[in-house]
């Protein structure tokens, strides 16, 4: 029986304002005007109507259709804040038992490349966010961005956690499928769950797109390849920004349509069924072993970290946000650890990119800023001032 993993990653971070030199000695750092008029947008044209198509669909299929979410703990703060109607249909999904959310950095962070102790923290930072708010406790891992090596595998084992979604990147798959379930060569009690970025792209990024060849995608067009996959794979992993639906693809495209007929399409199929990230990981074996000291992510070509260390910029940006650590720490002081936590959020050192070409793009259309100059000045200009209130 093949699974397919549908899995939905949602996050807002908390963006910056226009922070020049003069205003150091003032800790306002966050536009909360714009932070709220994007959420709220984003709220109407996604999270409002795909969560109530999804409860519709969970009700439909009557435990046939299951999948996985991840919410960022910056998100779920906005929700709270500024639109709590979202996370009240989230608590509905989830009192469904067709939805599985797993666990992740609760300030969608960088932590588990730079800094193992904030990692932990964050970790369990969330897993209490997702006990408060949903009434779950996570059982499986998703990093930041699905950043992913053998030692993060290893923190995320030793944490208890089940599976650990990442990215099927092709050098570290090398000739083999990412519709296996794989372990990481030092960590076999978790498993890897390795995201089709073929079949996910499909829907993410290309939906849409009339240059490209397969345009438009329809139900009838897609299924024939999930179900191709039989004899050639046990789970098709499709993972993608839950922004995907109404806001990265607008409703007129027909993505919410498209969601909502492709699972009879699908199970139509005997040999396939839908599950959650954890009940995959744990209804097939694994057939190998992967391994990687280098950092693999789901985020441009590369597919690495160069969408946050890629330049001079970021990485200054993140050497000195992370050499604060220590200071805010023994400071003591809650108010200074939860902003120097909110800066930690990895948007803030993608904004910064200098790419080209397709990827400068996506980069640029997530940005709130003019160019990736002006994020850098504005992040360290909050630095430079949160680190004099830390000494």
């Amino acid at each position: 029986m093949i699974s397919v993993c549908f899995y939905f990653e949602v996050h807002q971070p908390y963006r910056l304002r226009p922070y020049g030199f003069f205003d150091i000695g003032s800790d306002h750092y966050f536009d909360d005007d714009k932070n709220r008029e994007i959420l709220l947008k984003v709220a109407n044209k996604c999270y409002l109507p795909m969560n109530r198509l999804l409860l519709k669909m969970a009700k439909r299929y009557d435990d046939r259709f299951r999948f996985s979410f991840s919410l960022t703990g910056t998100a779920v703060e906005q929700f709270k804040k500024w639109c709590p109607e979202v996370l009240d249909l989230f608590g509905q999904l989830a009192d469904t038992g067709c939805v599985e959310f797993l666990g992740e950095t609760y300030y969608h962070s960088l932590s588990g490349v730079y800094s193992d102790s904030e990692f932990r923290d964050q970790v369990q930072l969330h897993t209490k966010l997702m006990q408060q708010e949903l009434g779950v406790t996570p059982a499986s891992f998703r990093n930041t961005e699905l950043i992913f090596n053998n030692h993060i595998a290893w923190m995320a084992a030793d944490m208890g956690f089940q599976a650990i979604a990442t990215e099927g990147a092709q050098r570290v798959l090398g000739w083999r499928s990412p519709n296996f379930i794989y372990l990481p060569r030092h960590s076999p009690q978790i498993r890897a769950m390795l995201k089709n970025y073929q079949l996910s792209d499909d829907i993410a990024f290309r939906f849409s797109d009339r240059g490209w060849k397969e345009w438009p995608l329809t139900v009838e067009k897609f299924t024939p390849w999930i179900h191709n996959v039989a004899g050639n794979g046990n789970v098709i992993n499709l993972f993608m920004d839950y922004e995907t639906f109404g806001e990265h693809q607008w409703e007129d495209t027909g993505i919410f349509d498209f969601m909502d007929h492709l699972p009879e399409a699908v199970l139509s199929h005997p040999d396939f069924r839908f599950r959650t990230v954890s009940e995959a990981a744990s209804h097939h074996q694994a057939v190998g072993e992967i391994e990687t000291d280098e950092a693999i992510s789901w985020a441009d070509m590369e597919r690495d970290l160069s969408a946050w260390t890629g330049n001079s910029m970021q990485r200054e940006a993140l050497q000195v946000i992370y050499e604060l650590e220590q200071p805010i720490k023994q400071k003591g002081d809650p108010h200074l650890l939860e902003i120097w936590r909110k800066l930690l959020t990895s948007d803030h050192f993608y904004y910064m990119s200098t790419k080209f070409w397709q990827d400068g793009d996506v980069h640029k259309y997530f940005s709130p800023y003019g160019t990736p100059h002006e994020a850098y000045i504005y992040f360290m200009n909050c630095a430079r001032d949160l680190r004099q209130r830390c000494l």
